[in-house]
């Protein structure tokens, strides 16, 4: 890997494309917009990454051996780094990385613990979720609507920081409050029938800290709210089908 610094011959501004990657590092998406990306370049093409984050400059010049696409080294900007690859002409189709993350399976593993508790597994982490119709101030665990929530608020936050990020706006703080009304939770207890035990409505605001336009978050924030994966599955119509197998 060359620590030396990559200057754009005179005139070949013209000739560059350009990725806005954020503060995204390597593993968080950004090989996935490079990908995009790089199907836009013609062999010998150029692209210009543009990044924040400074683990890029260790973490790209592998995925570029990996794909055969020269990594030509790096430039400091006045609020970014700028990273340049050259479209190779064989080695690892990139848009091959592009249709597994369309097709990727998104997988849990939930296994109840015997008491009022359920124990969730997925890839390298595991959390308690709690029985999910106490109304107690105070329990060993939060609640599957209470994770539903917080999923929902954290998606939200991380996706507006994300297209903020994007697009040159600087984020102070991020905070979002939310509150959930369950249509009828004794459908779940199953002491009644009218009505479902699902959320009702969903409210909240979130409050952000910039010196950017305020017109400029509002339009980001509408941008994050049509992004968000767990917003679109709370409102859209999701095809659920769950078996179950006696073992």
């Amino acid at each position: 890997m060359s620590e030396e610094y990559f200057s754009v011959p005179p005139g070949g501004e013209a000739e560059l494309h350009v990725c806005e990657g954020g503060n995204l590092d390597c593993g968080s998406g950004l090989l996935l917009i490079i990908s995009k990306a790089m199907g836009t370049v013609p062999v010998g093409g150029i692209l210009e990454i543009r990044s924040t984050e400074t683990s890029v400059k260790e973490d790209l010049p592998s995925w570029c051996r990996m794909t055969a696409n020269p990594y030509l080294g790096w430039h400091p900007a006045d609020s970014h780094n700028k990273y340049f690859v050259r479209r190779g002409d064989g080695g690892k189709n990139t848009d091959d990385d592009y249709r597994k993350a369309k097709e990727y399976l998104w997988r849990t593993r939930t296994r109840w613990n015997g008491g009022m508790g359920v124990k969730v597994f997925c890839r390298n982490h595991s959390w308690v979720t709690g029985q999910p119709a106490s109304f107690d101030v105070k329990d060993d665990a939060p609640s599957a609507v209470e994770y539903m929530l917080g999923a929902l608020g954290s998606c939200l936050a991380m996706g507006f920081q994300i297209l903020a990020s994007r697009r040159g706006v600087e984020v102070d703080e991020v905070e979002i409050s939310l509150n959930g009304k369950i249509d009828n939770i004794f459908v779940f207890l199953g002491t009644e029938k009218e009505g479902h035990s699902g959320f009702r409505e969903i409210s909240g605001e979130m409050y952000v800290k910039s010196d950017a336009d305020p017109e400029m978050l509002e339009k980001i924030w509408k941008e994050t709210l049509a992004a968000s994966p767990v917003l679109n599955t709370l409102t859209r119509n999701v095809d659920v089908k769950i078996g179950m197998k006696a073992i």
